[in-house]
């Protein structure tokens, strides 16, 4: 079979790999020149070229005959020419994550939504660790599958975290338990329309029977719409209502109705992570592993460990009084919104980035009473200030570097108060990911107490 895989970021190279050892013949498209990429790609391009792989990169080659499929990374639309062309020839197109899983024996457990999916893999990953040391977690949590799908055996688990990009390829890929977490606008620059970008979402519970189980949020306003219509066993959980043979929070107990004894799992004031989204995402954890047959014994010891993720509400330290929050990882309105409502103290808002066309007002409505100031970077700020404008809220400024943003902040700070980064944004007009975002972010308010002597500091006192 001749294949072609289009896009070089680690999911793209590992479908090549695992393509290659296949005995397939594979080449490699990408509209980047060789010298464009970073050392560790280049050496992964080389390492694949002495492999026997074609490599076709740059924006001028011309498009090679007689593909007999196309393996496509998450991150490349598609609605680029290369894509097209192939389409209209009638040649197969898969994502990564499908090729992969077809390597694969063992059960997979999917898990999408617009928020908190990283957080709810993490966990349920943890959970299903203790219970079997063979799980495996991949996906959009930063993995790619066909780096680890040969380590599974039929006797493995696979714990996914499943985006939108990978979902709105699949063709096979059955999950044995699927969780969509809560939908709210989002790529709305990839999917044109909120219609479209729901049913990538909902592609998850596609495939399988209807022995197959989905988890949805009932208190999800448009995941509600769903009950009863996914020819799949569903499984509900709530923050607001009791659920027979569900999970929900009462009186701050996360309850497990599973088994209809109404057991109360553990209290949210022992847990280590902060906020009504992150009980969302733990009822939906002890729903999922409930429905693989995981004992509640293991489920509570490890929510009772279970740290949170890095970059998602994360505590980063203190200074003069003032206390710093990364939440990079909310490059979205939905998932900014929970890092307001977690807060105990007046905000100092860092927020902006790439402008993914959705609006702010949501988000901003929320700001009065709650956040001090808003600092603003990147492509969204003129839209962001716009809508203040609209909601009558005056406490802004923009900023050319986040640098400068993160150094206003503290500065005009008064004890008591936090700095919060949570864009509300994604990240690629100013980063390579949001990742470099928070570490950025948590490099310089760690280097706070360490430079008294910075003019911005000295301001205080």
């Amino acid at each position: 079979m001749n294949i072609l895989v289009i896009g070089c970021a680690r999911s793209g190279i590992g479908a090549a790999k695992l393509a290659i050892k296949a005995g397939h013949r594979v080449n490699i498209y990408d509209d980047k020149d060789f010298n464009d990429f970073n050392e560790d790609v280049k050496l992964m391009l080389e390492n694949l070229k002495n492999l026997g792989a074609n490599l076709v990169l740059g924006k001028n080659n011309p498009y090679i005959q007689d593909i007999d499929q196309i393996i496509i990374s998450p991150g490349v639309p598609l609605d680029i020419p290369i894509v097209e062309y192939y389409r209209k020839d009638k040649v197969k197109i898969i994502g990564e994550f499908e090729y992969a899983a077809s390597f694969c024996k063992a059960p997979i457990i999917g898990i999408t939504g617009t928020n908190g999916k990283t957080t709810t893999t993490t966990l349920l990953g943890q959970i299903f660790q203790e219970y079997n040391s063979k799980t495996c977690i991949v996906g959009n949590i930063g993995l790619a599958f066909s780096e680890e799908v040969e380590n599974t055996s039929d006797d493995s688990i696979v714990i996914a975290e499943l985006s939108s990009f990978q979902l709105e390829t699949i063709d096979k890929l059955t999950c044995q338990i699927s969780a969509i977490l809560n939908i709210s606008p989002d790529h709305l620059n990839r999917h044109d329309t909120m219609e479209n970008y729901m049913v990538a979402k909902y592609r998850i519970f596609e495939n399988g029977d209807s022995t197959a189980k989905v988890i949805l949020n009932k208190d999800d306003d448009e995941l509600n719409k769903l009950i009863g219509k996914t020819g799949k066993t569903e499984l509900l959980f709530s923050l607001k209502d009791p659920i027979d043979n569900g999970a929900y929070l009462k009186d701050g107990y996360l309850v497990d109705n599973t088994l209809g004894d109404k057991f109360n799992i553990c209290h949210i004031d022992e847990l280590n992570i902060l906020g009504e989204h992150n009980y969302q995402n733990t009822l939906a954890t002890i729903l999922i592993a409930r429905a693989y047959g995981v004992s509640r014994e293991i489920i509570r010891k490890v929510l009772l460990e279970f740290k949170g993720v890095e970059h998602r509400i994360e505590y980063v330290n203190t200074v003069s009084g003032i206390k710093f929050y990364n939440d990079s990882k909310a490059t979205n309105i939905g998932a900014a919104i929970p890092g307001l409502m977690a807060m105990r103290s007046k905000i100092r808002l860092i927020g902006g980035g790439l402008d993914k066309h959705v609006e702010f007002d949501e988000w901003i409505e929320l700001f009065d009473g709650r956040v001090a100031k808003i600092y603003i970077i990147g492509e969204t700020t003129k839209q962001i200030i716009e809508t203040c404008k609209r909601h009558n809220f005056d406490k802004y400024e923009a900023f050319d570097t986040f640098e400068q943003a993160i150094k206003t902040a503290y500065k005009e700070a008064e004890e008591g108060e936090c700095v919060l980064l949570s864009p509300a944004c994604a990240s690629w007009d100013m980063f390579p990911s949001y990742e470099v975002r928070g570490d950025i972010f948590k490099k310089m308010a760690l280097s706070l107490e360490e430079t008294q002597t910075d003019e911005y500091l000295s301001d205080k006192s």
